[in-house]
């Protein structure tokens, strides 16, 4: 089984951009350099652009640095029209040498790379096609490779020749974002992948990049309600009988409209180059109008709630076109407005931007059955909209430093979209992290693949971990190979905010990949930067072993499979933290600080863990698994937190107040334990009391998410959690599953109970037979 499983042929794009045209003629091959000598020379126009100058400075810096050769850049008026010369951007040199050569014709980002006689044109659609003309000449006819911003490969070509030339492409998205650290804080590596999206920051001497005003859900930036709510709260949509300033907007009311396009244009006005605006629902479930006059554009357009965004959306932009043609609006077609309205349809001027949100990303978005209702949604815009931005989810969001086997579906979901309208493509990843999952291969294979959805996405991954990694390539080509055919083989619904990794990688391929990267390290183990490169890709793999340690540490022993994890888990820990500082990491997970990460690690396995629970102290140590309330997640921070208690086991406990009846502190199980069902679980909790009053004042149980309904619960009452010790409490025998959590909740007792404390929660594994 070889990885990815893509079709190993290019595939034939696209209705929406120009083909590439290799039409081989009867021409000699040109040598531009010979015995790193050369006569040529580089053409600009008379009066050139910026980036025009750029294009011609890369390409003498990087020819100069293949051949040894440094060609000199000159104007058109100062080169003969019969010198051998690389002619670079549109000019009258480029008509006099190629009159069919027109730039004009081209789409958006649109390149032409034609030789004629001894000559080479690079040129393209402005501002950035003339710089994609010539960093795609020195990747595909130079050997060229930006692998990083630090990184880059250039071969040792003393004599350069290249064959006949015809190009004429577009790429199918005239929008093309890959959001990850490399590229939005490395501009200048991002205009090397080809990257023009509205996080790339690409400076205007390279082009520049699209710009979107406001970028996503701007209905209450453009009408802040704290501004406006209180004299024209019929602006507002109207929930149950009451306006409601936080929700959305009141679409039917021609008032708001009128303000909204008004400091639209406004915004327009400062930034007339932007390119497109957005115009779009605040983040919310739902929120939509449901006044009279509201319903009645619904019902008269459907598609639930797209029908009368779209009728809104479609006046706003006809206004818009009237000052400024060449700006797009864009729109969501997200949560209640996904499905396509009928009877009506987007204007040209208008994006229509669906999101992945709720997809799975181990199954192919165009073809499984695991996404049809988005592919549905999708196909449907596509049939009457002429524009659609998809926002795209290539990443875990939970936990950036996991491994996310997701890399099978890049190539055919990018094909899927230029295959349904999409003009306009985000790929978020993880922006926030330097040690996620193979963060510089994702970049690197989503840009080639934005730009040319028909490339090999197999060989691409091949090329990429071949150039990067070096002699640790066979072994990490190896483990992306494994990790996606565990991945498969579980049919997991791989969403993109996954707790950990026991649902779709058993143990067995665990310690597969933890030998398949020590092989990888020993490959690379006399060349520092090569081991530092492959130390920081393992670091998810660390993670699995961090998040999973106990449950992967009893189903070796209960295998009597040899156990290749770390001997010391507080010892690994520890390295975790120093390697996360050294490759200078901020973040865990989207918003979520190392830092807290950090703490929690420390809190799992640094500090002392404090005795064993009594009913465990006596049993062997694969027959039983604790729970320190570092493994506890709390629902809202306000609702509970961890705490000093010296009564605690390890002197710790996660405190929740009696304000509340929440489910705050929840307990997620590993997939791992299944191999040893059914468990006999416990917690560990006690009660501050204010006055003796009796009843109820926690409640505790287990609930299965996978399912959706609880597996048991249980109520304690006063007498039996208060006072200053810990107490046992026993939810029974269950079988459960990486889907299963522990939730403890507080009574709302304000006026007799202080707080609730849950020290622990321990799970005891029943011996084949027994009651």
């Amino acid at each position: 089984m070889s990885f990815p499983r893509f079709p190993g042929l290019l595939i034939l794009i696209l209705t929406v951009a120009l083909i590439a045209v290799n039409a081989p003629v009867s021409r000699a091959d040109i040598t531009i350099a010979a015995d790193a000598r050369t006569n040529y020379v580089i053409t600009l126009p008379s009066e050139p652009t910026a980036p025009q100058q750029t294009a011609a400075k890369e390409l003498q810096k990087y020819l100069a640095q293949a051949t040894g050769a440094e060609l000199p850049i000159r104007s058109e008026t100062q080169v003969s029209k019969n010198a051998p010369q690389i002619v670079v951007g549109a000019s009258d040199r480029m008509g006099e040498l190629a009159p069919d050569a027109d730039v004009s014709s081209l789409q958006p980002d649109g390149i032409i790379m034609k030789t004629v006689g001894k000559n080479l044109i690079l040129a393209g659609d402005p501002p950035r096609g003339t710089l994609y003309a010539v960093f795609t000449f020195l990747e595909e006819h130079v050997g060229v490779r930006w692998w990083t911003s630090e990184a880059t490969f250039v071969p040792e070509k003393p004599t350069l020749s290249v064959g006949s030339l015809d190009v004429k492409y577009a790429p199918p998205f005239i929008q093309r974002s890959a959001f990850y650290r490399e590229p939005i804080h490395n501009p200048i590596f991002a205009a090397h992948l080809k990257l023009n999206g509205h996080h790339q920051n690409v400076p205007a001497e390279y082009g520049g990049h699209r710009r979107i005003l406001g970028f996503v859900h701007t209905f209450n930036r453009l009408l802040p309600p704290d501004k406006y709510y209180d004299e024209h709260p019929e602006w507002y949509s109207l929930i149950d009988g009451k306006r409601v300033r936080n929700e959305q907007l009141c679409l039917s009311n021609d008032a708001m409209r009128e303000e909204l396009t008004k400091k639209a244009l406004a915004q327009i006005r400062q930034n007339p180059n932007a390119g497109m605006i957005s115009i779009s629902q605040n983040d919310r479930p739902c929120g939509a109008c449901q006044c009279e006059e509201c319903k009645a554009i619904r019902e008269k357009y459907g598609g639930e709630y797209s029908g009368d965004l779209i009728w809104f959306i479609n006046k706003v932009a006809e206004d818009i076109k009237k000052e400024f043609p060449h700006t797009m609006v864009e729109t969501l077609a997200y949560h209640y407005t996904r499905t396509p309205p009928e009877n009506i349809t987007p204007r040209d001027n208008v994006v229509v931007r669906l999101c992945s949100i709720e997809c799975s990303f181990l199954q192919p978005l165009g073809t499984s059955e695991e996404n049809k209702s988005f592919r549905e949604d999708i196909e449907g815009w596509s049939d009457i909209a002429p524009n659609l931005f998809v926002w795209n989810y290539v990443t875990n969001f939970h936990n950036y430093i996991l491994p996310h086997p997701n890399m099978r579906v890049l190539a055919p979901n990018i094909r899927f979209f230029a295959d349904n309208s999409v003009v306009a493509l985000f790929e978020q990843g993880d922006s926030y992290t330097t040690v996620g999952d193979f963060v510089r291969l994702r970049a690197w294979l989503l840009s080639h693949l934005m730009w040319d959805p028909s490339q090999d996405a197999e060989a691409l991954v091949r090329e990429y971990v071949n150039g990067y990694y070096g002699d640790a390539a066979p072994y990490l080509l190896e483990y992306l190979e494994l990790i996606h055919d565990a991945a498969e083989e579980s049919d997991v619904y791989l969403r993109c905010y996954m707790p950990d990794t026991s649902s779709w990688l058993p143990p067995e391929d665990v310690h597969r990949a933890t030998r398949l990267f020590t092989k990888a390290l020993n490959a690379v183990k006399d060349d520092p930067e090569l081991h530092r490169r492959v130390r920081r890709a393992k670091m998810p793999l660390d993670n699995v072993w961090l998040k999973r340690y106990k449950s992967l540490e009893i189903a070796s022993k209960q295998s009597g499979r040899e156990f290749p994890g770390p001997k010391d888990p507080a010892e690994a820990a520890k390295e975790f933290i120093r390697l996360s500082e050294e490759f200078n990491n901020k973040y865990y997970g989207e918003g979520r600080p190392f830092q807290d990460y950090e703490r929690r690690l420390r809190e799992k396995y640094i500090r002392s863990a404090g005795p064993p629970p009594e009913k465990c102290k006596d049993l062997p140590e694969d027959r039983w698994v604790e729970f320190q309330d570092a493994f506890f997640g709390m629902a809202r921070s306000r609702w509970g937190r961890t705490v000093d208690d010296p009564r605690a086991s390890d002197g710790k406990a996660a405190r929740m107040p009696a304000t509340h009846h929440e489910w705050a502190v929840q307990c997620h199980l590993s997939d791992d334990l299944t191999l040893n069902n059914p468990w006999h679980c416990y917690v560990v909790a006690r009660c501050d009391v204010k006055k003796n009053a009796g009843g109820d004042v926690m409640t505790m149980g287990i609930y299965d998410l996978r399912n959706s309904k609880g597996i048991t619960s249980r109520s304690v009452k006063m007498e039996a959690a208060k006072g200053p010790e810990y107490k046992v409490f026993d939810l029974g025998t269950h079988d459960i599953h990486g889907g299963c959590y522990v939730w403890v909740a507080p009574r709302k007792r304000p006026d007799e109970v202080e707080g609730v404390y849950v020290d622990r929660i321990f799970l005891i594994r029943e011996e084949k037979g027994q009651e």
